[in-house]
């Protein structure tokens, strides 16, 4: 049975969300005595329990930001690709809030009248905390001011101190991870991270930083990386080894896959790691995640679609045509783990008896996410579903990146990792020599950092990667840390279609839905044509982008592939892989100093 976990103080009940924030605002640390309050374990639990931070549904959406969505929200990054940012309009990020709460925590903590191991139990999820929040921080800054006490307003030299270098902020975090992950406990409350969500966290950092130094020669720590990767290796194997985790392989099919990602309940699952669990009987509603099923903000581009193979492990982008093929055609034959994340032909939504016809709209992709997407009409059981924060799939490629940019991989490593996601879905094995003896053309040309003996492998690791955790909100730190910006100018793209006419978009060979020129009169109801079904087709007006159409395509009523958007994007290499610092808080500290050509 799925437990919901409350933290109680003062008849304030604190209930699963993804951080505390009540418990600081009721009971700021200027009224938290020490004396007083670090006392007890019960005292030390509640405190690190407001902490709590795990990500929930939000994964979800995250994939906004890279070339796996289209999106119509105000983002960030599409801001700075399309507009002219500064340190003046780039402003969110530099809230120290969080990191002081963590700190005046580890301040105190040793007051507990309480055993050794207790406080360096809490005192790892401090810790491992602060590693989270500094890793926020070096991502988007890179180099940021090392706090690790909690700061007073009259410690001047501490207040007013200049950025500290990435390598010895990097090295602080490894120096609280490890420090956790050798304290925390293995069993916790229900919903809460244990020793092994701290070691996936901590693998997950290290393979981060140590590809980020090995493809960005502006940081000048190329010569470090590979102590990074291997760490990341032994974190990872520990976790395979002395974890008893797995993969979710129940009912050997496709739908073990899916059922990651649509199951009330996780906490017995062997492949997830930790989960973020929602139950709406118990006022932890996680408010449903309908709008990602591809109609508000985001719809899944054709490119992220392309990246599938086919289901005998060829590439689906050596395919003859492979660009004209309309939405049934892309389909079929595919690596099953496209029909778990995207809404195929017949798909049938729940509380409909026929097959959901793409609704089709401009500025959208036609394509529909049903990873995430819970089909069902009871908003109890939409608002009850557990998001797999961490999951063991994603540690297993740790593993595998890790080695091979190490270059020791092994095909033994191969099957112990990624083949063991692909035999999920009775996907071919991915060999080793194969992989390297035929390196894809495509991944070649978008990261052509990668060389060496294995860059085939590499690259067919990060589509496999990119497939097995698509929309799970991995894929813009990927690109980040591989030095593949530039591929988020490309504008996401969506499904094909050859011109004017009928289409198929349930698989049946019927048409469902007619495009016509901007000129036509879409007629009433008992006017539309009909298919052979008996049923009216859908009348979508199709052209140009700024057409007065619904349906905007590339070559406009000769067809092409869905437009998204027009507006023409720019990375700047290095700068747009960081953000300045408000110019504010420049203003307020001198000492702060832009870096990699930001104003």
């Amino acid at each position: 049975m799925k437990k919901t976990f409350l933290f109680i103080l003062a008849g304030i009940i604190f209930t699963g969300s993804a951080c505390k924030k009540a418990f600081f605002d009721r009971y700021p640390q200027d009224a938290i005595s020490p004396q007083l309050f670090f006392k007890s374990e019960e005292d030390l639990s509640l405190y690190i329990n407001g902490l709590l931070s795990i990500p929930g549904t939000g994964i979800y959406y995250d994939d906004q930001k890279s070339d796996n969505m289209a999106t119509t929200g105000q983002l960030e990054i599409k801001n700075v690709l399309t507009g002219s940012p500064t340190s003046r309009n780039l402003t969110d990020g530099w809230d120290w809030d969080r990191l002081r709460n963590i700190n005046y925590f580890l301040d105190n903590y040793n007051k507990a009248q309480v055993t050794q191991d207790v406080k360096d139990h809490y005192a790892g999820m401090a810790r491992y905390y602060r590693a989270l929040f500094y890793f926020g921080m070096i991502k988007r800054y890179s180099d940021v001011p090392w706090y690790g006490q909690t700061l007073n307003p009259g410690d001047s030299a501490m207040l007013y101190k200049g950025r500290d270098p990435r390598a010895l902020v990097v090295d602080s975090m490894i120096a609280d991870l490890s420090f956790a992950t050798a304290h925390i406990r293995a069993k916790v409350p229900s919903g809460t991270p244990n020793v092994w969500a701290a070691k996936a966290a901590f693998a997950r950092i290290a393979l981060y930083e140590g590809t980020y130094r090995k493809y960005h020669p502006e940081l000048n720590l190329q010569g470090t990386a590979g102590r990074f990767l291997d760490t990341a290796i032994n974190v990872a194997q520990d976790i395979m080894k002395n974890g008893g985790f797995g993969i979710y392989d129940v009912s050997h099919s496709p739908q073990d896959y899916a059922a990651l990602f649509n199951s009330a309940d996780l906490s017995q699952n062997k492949e997830v790691i930790l989960a973020y669990p929602y139950d709406a009987n118990k006022s932890a509603s996680s408010g449903g995640t309908g709008t990602v099923f591809g109609d508000y903000e985001q719809s899944p581009a054709r490119d992220l679609i392309q990246s599938y193979l086919m289901t005998d492990g060829s590439r689906f982008t050596d395919l003859p045509g492979y660009q004209q093929l309309q939405f049934v055609q892309e389909f079929a034959n595919r690596d099953p783990r496209l029909k778990q994340t995207i809404a195929w032909p017949g798909f049938i939504k729940a509380g409909d008896s026929k097959p959901y016809i793409q609704r089709l709209n401009k500025n959208f992709s036609g394509y529909h996410q049903i990873k995430g997407y819970t089909n069902t009409t009871d908003n109890i059981a939409a608002g009850s579903i557990d998001v797999p924060s961490y999951r063991y799939a994603e540690t297993l490629l740790i593993f595998a990146e890790a080695r091979a940019e190490q270059g020791v991989l092994t095909q033994t490593d191969l099957d112990q990792t990624a083949n063991l996601l692909r035999a999920r879905v009775q996907m071919p094995a991915m060999n080793l020599a194969t992989a390297n003896a035929f390196p894809d053309p495509i991944l070649a040309a978008q990261f052509h950092d990668v060389k060496g003996n294995n860059q085939g492998v590499i690259l067919e690791i990060r589509r496999e990667r990119r497939v097995e955790l698509a929309l799970e909100g991995f894929r813009y730190d990927d690109l980040m840390r591989w030095h593949g910006g530039k591929l988020l100018t490309k504008q996401p793209e969506g499904m094909y279609f050859p011109g004017l006419g009928k289409y198929d978009l349930t698989g049946d060979g019927i048409p469902d839905i007619i495009l016509v020129s901007q000129f036509t009169d879409i007629p009433t109801d008992d006017k539309k044509e009909k298919n052979a079904l008996g049923i009216n087709l859908v009348y979508y007006k199709a052209g140009s982008f700024g057409d007065n159409v619904t349906v905007y395509m590339k070559n406009g009523t000769a067809g092409g592939p869905l437009v998204t958007e027009v507006t023409s994007r720019t990375f700047l290499e290095p700068q747009y892989y960081y953000r300045p610092v408000p110019f504010t808080q420049t203003v307020l500290n001198p000492n702060l100093k832009q870096i990699f050509d930001w104003q």
